[in-house]
């Protein structure tokens, strides 16, 4: 079935990190450049994703992430729980690629549009800020709903919002544990929307930019 409805995830997806803000403890002559960001980014998430699929309790991806960036900035671990809190605010993912707005526009004429999001309840005045928030008919923040992706309710109530089924609805979204794969397990069709490249190994649907996404819909 052509899909109706396009759901979307917003870090990494939408927003990207201010990684000034997110990285405000450690001097800025430390700060990595993007590159060595999206290369931690690469490392951490198939290692997230077995962890998640194996059923361990994991300390969460931004601990992982910040635990290799400190090591890889040869500092100790004494800030990683202020990083990783930083990561975890909304208001710091706040960065919008040039041609966001213009992409959803004319996504937004051939599909309806929606957000799911794991986020601190915030993530609505977030898109609202960074100037799109008014083109998705729907924002289910875990914050409010009180569950995360992968779990299927958050997906549901996602669906509900919509008055929309799941066979008829495609989630794009970053990490495969929980975005992918959850979508997957609630009936949606999913794509990775992969910036830094942590899944061009993986035999996957999967994008690069919202101009990749475009072309895969129009197919």
């Amino acid at each position: 079935m052509a899909p109706r409805v396009i759901f979307f995830d917003v870090g990494n997806t939408l927003l990207f990190p201010n990684i000034a803000k997110m990285l405000a403890p450690l001097a800025v002559d430390l700060h990595p450049t993007l590159e060595q960001w999206q290369a931690i980014e690469r490392r951490t998430k198939p290692e997230f994703d077995r962890t998640i699929q194996s059923g361990e309790v994991t300390p969460g991806f931004w601990w992982t992430f910040h635990t290799y960036l400190l090591k890889d900035l040869g500092q100790d671990t004494s800030v990683r729980d202020v990083l990783v809190g930083n990561n975890q605010d909304s208001a710091n993912w706040d960065r919008i690629l040039p041609g966001t707005r213009d992409a959803m526009d004319r996504i937004s004429q051939s599909f309806r549009t929606a957000v799911i999001s794991n986020a601190d309840g915030k993530i609505e005045h977030v898109l609202s800020r960074c100037g799109i928030a008014d083109c998705f008919e729907s924002i289910t923040d875990s914050g409010i709903v009180g569950v995360e992706k992968p779990r299927r309710e958050i997906f549901e109530a996602a669906l509900k919002s919509m008055k929309t089924r799941a066979d008829e609805s495609v989630y794009v979204g970053d990490v495969y544990s929980v975005d992918y794969v959850g979508a997957r397990n609630a009936g949606m069709s999913a794509v990775l929307f992969d910036v830094a490249g942590a899944y061009r190994d993986r035999d996957l649907t999967r994008v690069e930019s919202l101009e990749q996404l475009e072309t895969w819909l129009g197919q």
